[in-house]
């Protein structure tokens, strides 16, 4: 007997584990939490994907297009931190995009290579989800693997019952104390500047009539886009990564059309999401010049969403951002870019503006590129 009761009670300890391994992962996440107020903290595990990049990712020259790498990115963001913000029971929601902080394209991917994109969430605030992504390309023929791009994004959870709902998130668990304190920062930062561009959503893009070749006008672009169920979430509203492969997609013609060279990304400064896009709008993607250095253009980016079914509503800003450029030779090297004239005074106030924001990122990369004492 005593054998048959010990084995009893050893059965009877596996009993819950087994009952984890039976209901899967969302119970294995669950099986791992800790208690932290009202609601529990949860220890976050990273995403990671990867696909082949094919002809149609690419440009004329076989680079990848910068906007194929972001859809990418907010894809990777966007399965890591809804998975996240459903890791408890309670109201289900998805995690919409609402903020990427500034993109530097570390080096160009083509054709032919893999991208490796790992996604991992670093804080969490009471309604929102800040997710980290990391962008590797591997070229298969020789192994060789790079960094290509660092992004941060920002996610809220929005309810499924009531998408105009914002849910609370689930507490992630930090290994080091100062990592929550750090992710404050970043947190309040990214609040202050998303309220500092609020102020441009009045703003919008005028065509010129017979405009001068390196003028604002001869380049600026518009694309008009009918949001279709493939744009969309579950719920009908446009995938961030959808809206920002549009807004490169145009920044892309107007930096071509400026330098007539082979053009690719090099970064995009933050881009806010305003508002959500609903599916069968009518958008339409603004894109004009504001700054050029001796090597790279700036271009703002601005999508305006049209509800051309729904009278109860007016036209409004959806998104905005910046993006820069460098125009390339046939081998590869960067090339000078064409001077921008600007005529009005709104113009020249734009190019101040963008000066600015210019030195102010080549200050910070050479204060990053200074060895520490």
């Amino acid at each position: 007997m005593k054998p048959l009761l010990a084995l009893a009670i050893r059965l009877r300890g596996l009993a819950p584990q087994a009952a984890v391994l039976a209901n899967g992962p969302r119970q294995r996440r669950r099986a791992s939490v800790w208690a932290v107020g009202t609601m529990s903290a949860v220890r976050s595990e990273p995403c990671v994907s990867g696909r082949i990049m094919r002809p149609d990712d690419a440009n004329v020259a076989g680079n990848v297009h910068g906007g194929t790498i972001l859809k990418m990115i907010e894809e990777a963001g966007a399965i890591i931190s809804t998975r996240h913000c459903n890791s408890q029971n309670g109201e289900r929601c998805v995690a919409a995009l609402a903020r990427v902080e500034r993109t530097d394209f570390l080096s160009p991917m083509c054709i032919g290579e893999v991208a490796h994109v790992s996604a991992e969430i670093t804080y969490t605030s009471k309604h929102s989800v800040e997710v980290q992504v990391h962008v590797m390309s591997e070229n298969i023929l020789t192994g060789t693997k790079k960094l290509t791009n660092k992004a941060t994004l920002w996610y809220v959870p929005l309810s499924l019952k009531d998408v105009d709902k914002v849910l609370e998130v689930p507490p992630v668990v930090y290994s080091r104390q100062e990592q929550e304190e750090e992710g404050r920062k970043r947190y309040e930062a990214q609040k202050l500047e998303r309220m500092e561009t609020k102020w441009r959503n009045g703003d919008i893009v005028q065509p010129g009539l017979n405009p001068e070749p390196n003028t604002v006008g001869y380049s600026q672009s518009s694309l008009i886009h009918l949001v279709g169920p493939s744009d969309c979430t579950l719920h009908g509203f446009v995938h961030g990564g959808v809206t920002m492969k549009l807004m490169d997609e145009v920044a892309g013609i107007v930096a071509a059309r400026h330098c007539k060279t082979n053009i690719v990304t090099a970064s995009v400064d933050a881009i806010n999401f305003h508002d959500k896009i609903r599916k069968g709008y009518v958008i339409t993607i603004s894109g004009r010049m504001t700054f050029t250095s001796n090597k790279s253009m700036e271009i703002e980016v601005l999508v305006d969403a049209d509800p051309v079914v729904d009278n109860s509503q007016k036209r409004y800003r959806a998104a905005s951002a910046f993006f820069t450029y460098v125009s390339l030779s046939q081998e590869g090297r960067s090339l000078p870019v064409p001077q921008l004239m600007p005529e009005t005074e709104d113009e020249k106030k734009r190019f101040e503006e963008g000066k600015g924001r210019y030195l102010q990122m080549k200050a910070k990369r050479q204060g990053q590129a200074e060895p520490q004492p």
